[in-house]
């Protein structure tokens, strides 16, 4: 089975790399790309979308099919790390659990899975062995709102300057990647859990193509903001200014919970209980 996926894997990148020697040269004026695409992007994108930021334009309205499926392979990706990483049984009652205290590798064993009694003993160990750092706490817990104010900007503003769903995300997940390293794991998962994480990067999936789906029922495209003004109080270029933004907050969404989801599955080994 490995041969054959082997073999299977070097027949396609084989053909992948014969089919790019059809590719127009690099920066080739009459690339077809650079003849009629771009220069109808250029011409035409502020009139016909309303927003001003050429690249928001081109991902979310041009190319919002291609942007959507994005959106969609980064959810699939957290569902596999999730499928592949998550432990929720490491042995049997009668053998014992076994749990490493990732900041000390201390190991615990119990004769059971009692979480109570395995948070204490979690507890306990942190305040022995590992040191409070107060500088590093508090300049923590003053930068995190920061840095979320700053996500919900780039996610706001991605037609108006570069940002956008995908940066805009990240940003929110690294505040909550940054609780988990200045406090702990335990903190972090308190406040937004693994069930929450898991809502979250099917909601912004929904919401991508729950626009969509609501252009189709306004008669119009798939995914054809315009048909949006017919419910909102503006004129169908505005309508397709704040369709873009719709799926921005869905990308956001779907991105922020994936990257959490993604850091606390490799930090904790799978296990949830304790981390990096």
């Amino acid at each position: 089975m490995k041969k054959l996926a082997l073999i299977v894997a070097i027949l396609c990148g084989a053909i992948l790399i014969f089919a790019t020697s059809e590719f127009p040269e690099w920066g080739d004026p009459k690339a077809p790309a650079n003849l009629h695409v771009s220069p109808h992007y250029i011409k035409y994108s502020v009139k016909e979308t309303g927003v001003p930021n050429i690249v928001t334009s081109v991902l979310a309205d041009y190319r919002g099919f291609d942007t959507m499926f994005e959106t969609t392979v980064i959810f699939c990706a957290g569902l596999s790390c999730f499928l592949l990483l998550r432990i929720f049984n490491e042995q049997t009652e009668e053998q014992g659990v076994y749990y490493r205290h990732m900041p000390t590798g201390i190991v615990i064993h119990f004769k059971r899975d009692d979480v109570d009694i395995r948070d204490k003993d979690f507890e306990l160990i942190d305040s022995k062995l590992v040191p409070y750092d107060l500088i590093i706490k508090t300049v923590g817990r003053v930068m995190i709102p920061f840095i979320q104010i700053f996500g919900l900007y780039v996610i706001a503003h991605g037609d108006f300057s570069p940002g956008g769903g995908f940066q805009g995300g990240v940003i929110l997940a690294a505040s909550i990647i940054l609780l988990a390293i200045t406090f702990n794991l335990k903190t972090a998962i308190s406040k937004i859990n693994e069930k929450t994480l898991g809502v979250l990067s099917a909601l912004g999936v929904f919401i991508y193509a729950g626009i969509g789906c609501l252009c189709l029922l306004l008669k119009g495209h798939f995914l054809d903001y315009g048909k949006l003004a017919k419910i909102l109080p503006v004129g169908p270029i505005k309508a397709r200014a704040l369709g873009m933004l719709g799926v921005e907050i869905g990308v956001g969404i779907a991105v922020m919970a994936v990257m959490i989801i993604i850091y606390i599955n490799i930090a904790s080994e799978g296990k949830h209980h304790e981390g990096l």
